[in-house]
């Protein structure tokens, strides 16, 4: 890689550039305002994948107070109901105007790539290779191409210091493999991904639906809700059922109780979350977590009892085979809508179980030899976040974002890649809240990028990483997600230290051991 070899001469050179304006980027842009970065977003609005990614039902999963940044909260934040994605977006919207970040954000900027252009070794770990110095190093490090409103032609600016916010989720759907000739081809009717359905109006989207035999792939978040639409959309005697053909079953959620208790008792107070494997712990915790290992099987036991009485999982065959604090230490619980079984006792949503399926002219056919007929399928499969960062990513660095055999790209702190140098990446972390993750990796961030701190070395980063991916591997057959939710806490507590930070953030004692951690218990107080 040459020193400041430029095919096209940047417009702009700058100390900070990120990349994206939804929840991370924004974030990201708060933090670092002081630095005055240039926000790249893609669209001609913020909000990421509330935006661009979110159905007309489309809600928060968690509580209000339970997703607010730790200095602006909500103004009904007390509100029980959970905020349509229309809220969530106003209240993003609010936040970006009240502390002045859209001044900051290139719209319809679109980034194409990322150019190398500094001289610290990358993928070496001797020596100093890998090793971090400076993050402003006072002369421009990376290059990106930006496409602009749809111009052919690129604009090219330099930083010294770049944040990734892209997240994983929208813009490159994931689609299954089919076997030779039975893939979508094969299929008369119409094929779509989710990310297709979120650009349809209402009227558009209930035209599509509306007395058509729709299959829907999947039984994550966005598969529960276009389900409980389609069912909307098929009310009468012309309507047609929705299927919903499940491969992996999950734990869902009704709302945030258990018998009458608050779901943060079993798993967001540090007193439960003492009851879980964390990196790091020392023997005593070690043999501690040992010993209470009934006590946290009963938790999930607990909370499966409740689930099993409340919603009607064994009638349905849906039912995981899993124990719940699986899904809960893998980031893949869902709250699932109230009207959602409603509309299967109707017979308006149907379930079909399977490994495998492909397709036939007429619909879709399965490993057990059945075919159902079908006239939309819509794959709520997820997205292809890491094919994202690759196509924006140079070698080597596109090679070092997946650590194999989990997959998960290796991020200390949730937030630097420990062989990539002057890039972050914020939004690439999962919890119980994942704002509250993005804001506090972007405080700990901005306060590395202002050398408050030494990062350490490569080897101990990744040292720190591994056993993070590890105490996932043990918890849950999940364990190929980022997930911190299990010990988010601890996670904190390390970002404080590191930060200069107390890492205990409660009045009491009491309520340091038995109310839960929120973003407002990071609000600045040192």
């Amino acid at each position: 890689m040459a020193e400041n070899h430029y095919e096209n001469p940047p417009l702009t050179i700058a100390k900070i550039g990120v990349i994206g304006a939804g929840v991370s980027g924004i974030a990201a842009a708060k933090q670092l305002y002081h630095h005055n970065p240039v926000v790249f977003e893609a669209s001609d609005s913020i909000g990421g994948v509330w935006r661009t990614c979110a159905y007309n039902s489309t809600k928060l999963q968690s509580a209000r107070k339970s997703y607010e940044f730790s200095d602006f909260p909500w103004p009904n934040r007390d509100d029980p109901s959970f905020p349509t994605h229309v809220e969530v977006v106003d209240y993003l919207e609010s936040y970006a105007k009240h502390f002045d970040l859209l001044k900051f954000v290139k719209f319809n900027s679109k980034v194409m790539e990322l150019r190398f252009v500094g001289q610290q070794g990358t993928t070496e770990l001797g020596g100093n290779g890998g090793a971090f110095g400076s993050p402003l190093q006072g002369h421009p490090v990376w290059q990106i191409a930006v496409q602009t409103n749809g111009s052919q032609s690129l604009q090219w600016y330099a930083f010294e210091f770049v944040v990734v916010c892209i997240g994983k989720y929208g813009d490159i759907p994931k689609i299954p493999s089919f076997p030779h000739n039975k893939g979508p081809e094969m299929f008369q009717g119409e094929v779509l991904h989710s990310i297709d359905y979120c650009k349809l109006d209402k009227d558009a989207a209930s035209q599509l639906l509306k007395g058509k035999k729709v299959a829907v792939i999947g039984y994550k978040k966005s598969a529960i809700d276009l389900a409980v639409e389609c069912a909307e959309a098929n009310q009468g005697p012309e309507g047609q059922p929705c299927t919903m053909v499940v491969r992996t079953l999950h734990w869902t959620v009704p709302h945030y109780s258990v018998w009458g208790l608050p779901f943060f008792l079993f798993y967001s107070t540090r007193a439960s979350q003492f009851l879980h494997e964390k990196p790091n712990q020392s023997f005593l915790r070690t043999m501690l977590c040992y010993l209470l290992s009934p006590l946290r099987r009963g938790v999930s036991k607990f909370i499966e009892s409740y689930l099993l009485w409340k919603l009607p999982l064994r009638k349905y065959g849906l039912k995981p085979d899993h124990p719940f604090e699986e899904d809960y230490a893998s980031c893949q619980m869902a709250i699932m809508p109230e009207n959602f079984f409603t509309e299967a006792d109707k017979g308006n949503i149907v379930f079909k179980r399977s490994s495998n399926w492909w397709f036939w002219k007429e619909g879709i056919e399965f490993d057990d030899n059945t075919k159902m007929k079908a006239d939309v399928v819509i794959l709520a499969t997820g997205y292809d976040g890491k094919k994202k960062l690759k196509t924006i990513l140079p070698d080597p660095f596109r090679s070092l974002i997946e650590y194999h055999p989990s997959g998960i790209m290796p991020l200390y702190r949730g937030t630097i890649h420990p062989l990539i140098p002057n890039i972050a990446f914020v939004g690439y972390i999962e919890s119980a809240a994942n704002l509250h993750t993005s804001e506090l990796r972007s405080m700990w961030l901005a306060r590395y990028v202002d050398e408050k701190f030494k990062l350490p070395s490569a080897e101990n980063m990744l040292e720190q990483i591994y056993k993070e991916m590890e105490v996932s591997r043990r918890i849950t057959r999940f364990y190929k997600r980022h997930c911190i939710s299990t010990f988010s806490i601890n996670h904190g507590d390390d970002i404080c230290e590191e930060m200069g930070w107390n890492s205990w953030r409660k009045r009491s004692w009491f309520a340091e051991a038995f109310s839960p951690y929120g973003s407002q218990d990071y609000r600045l107080k040192n």
